[in-house]
């Protein structure tokens, strides 16, 4: 069976990249990274990319002759290529609402993307957030808390055991760490829980070793 290989970008800075990788590595699935440094002006960096994908952006997964790119697809692909790993929960109904969360997650929430870019270098303070930005961070913490009132009892993450939802939602655990947002007390447990996670951890880690600054991620 050939290795997946999954092109990411800056782990300080790339939420895209962070959800796949997440979805594989938490759940023990063997793959390549090959970390190639974004919104550099070294072309040799962007033919890099395109060399995984003609879309020219990174997340990208290659599986043999399959190439994935986008990360809800590679996430979706890898589900399905290891039914397994359970990344989608088994009730059908369970099922629809984590598709429905992280569609949600993949096309929305644009206000606190833009306001609170994920930098996990930046020191801890928080910013002044426009209210569509505020609405954002209400309606992650309602989605969080509706899904542990339903499935809290299989387990710590948003479907009971970590899944598809978890690895979507990663990347807004370090923006509110990051930006210092005041969230409930049930956001705060969630966000506990995915931090602890030795895959989080990692990510962080190697994140936080990074040493390339882009300039647009630094001025919030």
């Amino acid at each position: 069976m050939a290795t997946l290989k999954l092109a990411i970008g800056n782990k300080n800075y790339s939420s895209w990249s962070l959800r796949p990788w997440l979805a594989l590595r938490a759940s023990d699935i063997p793959f390549e990274e090959t970390v190639i440094p974004l919104y550099t002006d070294n072309p040799a960096d962007k033919q890099r990319i395109l060399s995984f994908s003609r879309a020219g952006k990174v997340p990208v997964l290659v599986d043999g002759d399959i190439t994935v790119w986008d990360s809800l697809a590679i996430i979706e692909y890898v589900a399905e290529r290891y039914p397994d790993k359970k990344l989608w929960p088994d009730d059908v109904a369970a099922r629809a609402h984590a598709r429905s969360v992280c569609a949600e997650m993949h096309s929305g929430f644009m206000a606190l993307r833009n306001e609170c870019g994920m930098n996990l270098h930046r020191p801890e303070r928080p910013v002044t957030l426009s209210a569509d930005a505020l609405a954002n961070i209400a309606r992650v913490q309602e989605i969080w808390r509706e899904c542990r009132e339903r499935y809290g009892a299989k387990g710590p993450f948003l479907f009971g055991g970590f899944g598809a939802a978890d690895a979507m939602y990663a990347p807004v655990v370090h923006r509110f760490r990051t930006y210092a947002v005041n969230v409930g007390p049930e956001a705060r447990v969630y966000m506990e829980t995915m931090m602890a996670l030795p895959a989080f951890q990692e990510w962080t880690r190697d994140g936080l070793a990074e040493t390339i600054l882009i300039d647009r991620f630094e001025t919030v």
